[in-house]
């Protein structure tokens, strides 16, 4: 579905609702796929093992982008990469690269933009790598992947964590997604082709789910990839207090968002409980979050509400009381997901902008101002911007905007903090 379409549908839609720490690593080893030959669903099998080093390459092969507008001439792969998980154990994560063909004309290497979208849905089939080579048309992001390859831009889209066959991804996990951004930056240099140098400076980009990702990223590069050249990250839409995004989505038009982040954190903490919690219209719920993508997360789960959903008629507040067999409980995990917190930790030693949508009906604004605020006061140069649309329609109105920033990053020009 193009993003024109996918407005149109979801405005319809939510008129009728409402109307009625860090891990030091080394640089990737050479790649572990001698060249990009391998079968679409080696890309997707979790591997027997994976290696330690992150950034690593799995498997590989040659894709056409069909869902990138604008005919533009690239190469491009989807790729199979070594990441590390919340607990720092090494995990398989899913991809795509993108490279253009005309020569690079600017100073130093070509550029890499590390992208991590926004939601897409838990079901298999919504990986963005699908998405992007034609698999399933549900994708909104193919303008802002066009608009950094004509840039000149290279172009390394995680699909984020737990896309695999069998697996389930990992949706809002913060060090995660963050290991999974910052990882398929390492790894696209070694991706056989691609023409990338290591040297290459890194700009980060993530929208919604992705904005929070590509926080994340920004957050642990210092500690988790010193080695990256990072310059820049550019984070909207952003979700960054897990507590608060969610009291705002229970039982309204996007509680469907709410049903992914409680499967996606359960996949990425499997110590704390769910299914136990859960009545049979809750397992259904999940059942049904599992095996649909954007659209049907809307659509099919719409107005549902946590206490519907739980055997003990839960609210949000007792069900972060609930306790994991590890001890935490879900409120404590989900305080450990919170942006901002803890900047003398993570030190960020690059400029960031961020952005939202004056009439953002998902994410609570409060939320993505605090953001901004957190950043403000531990000194990250921090840009500024709101856009006069809807949390849907501001990631499309800040794709020139976002493009333009990343181009001053790479061209070594001084960023203005709006603090």
């Amino acid at each position: 579905m193009k993003k024109s379409a996918l407005v149109t549908a979801l405005a319809a839609l939510t008129a009728a609702l409402l109307g009625s720490g860090g891990l030091v690593s080394e640089a990737p080893r050479a790649s572990a796929a001698a060249a990009c030959t391998a079968a679409d669903p080696d890309v997707y099998t979790p591997p027997a093992t994976v290696p330690a080093t992150p950034g690593t390459v799995l498997a590989c092969r040659s894709v056409t982008l069909s869902q990138v507008p604008g005919s533009i001439a690239m190469s491009a792969w989807k790729v199979l990469y070594s990441s590390t998980d919340n607990q720092g154990r090494p995990a398989a994560v899913s991809g795509t690269l993108a490279v253009p063909s005309a020569p690079w004309t600017g100073a130093g290497p070509r550029p890499v933009v590390a992208f991590h979208p926004g939601t897409l849905g838990l079901g298999p089939q919504c990986a963005f790598s699908k998405q992007l080579a034609g698999a399933f048309q549900d994708e909104y992001e193919g303008d802002n992947v066009a608009a950094l390859l004509k840039a000149g831009y290279a172009v390394a889209a995680t699909d984020g964590p737990g896309y695999l066959d069998g697996r389930t991804h990992r949706y809002v996990a913060g060090t995660d997604s963050g290991h999974a951004l910052l990882d398929i930056a390492r790894a696209a240099p070694a991706v056989p082709g691609s023409g990338l140098s290591r040297q290459a400076r890194v700009g980060l980009w993530g929208y919604s789910e992705g904005g929070a990702a590509s926080l994340w990223a920004a957050q642990l590069a210092a500690g988790y990839a010193p080695e990256l050249k990072v310059v820049g990250d550019a984070s909207g839409g952003i979700p960054g207090d897990l507590r608060q995004v969610a009291a705002a989505l229970d039982g309204g038009a996007f509680s469907g968002f709410l049903a992914d982040a409680a499967v996606g954190i359960q996949a990425a903490y499997p110590a704390l409980p769910l299914d136990s919690l859960l009545n049979d219209q809750g397992r259904q719920a999940v059942r049904t979050a599992k095996s649909v993508c954007l659209v049907g997360t809307v659509t099919a789960l719409a107005g549902r509400s946590i206490k519907d959903l739980t055997t003990a008629g839960l609210t949000l507040d007792q069900l972060y009381r609930q306790r994991g067999s590890d001890g935490r409980t879900w409120g404590e995990v989900l305080d450990a997901q919170k942006l901002g917190v803890d900047l003398g930790t993570y030190k960020i030693t690059f400029p960031v902008l961020q952005y939202r949508g004056a009439l953002d009906e998902v994410i609570p604004t409060a939320t993505e101002d605090a953001v901004r605020a957190a950043y403000c006061a531990a000194g990250v140069s921090t840009g500024w911007k709101i856009y006069p649309g809807d949390h849907l329609l501001a990631d499309n109105q800040a794709v020139g905007d976002v493009v333009s920033w990343l181009g001053d990053r790479f061209a070594g020009k001084a960023a203005r903090s709006d603090c």
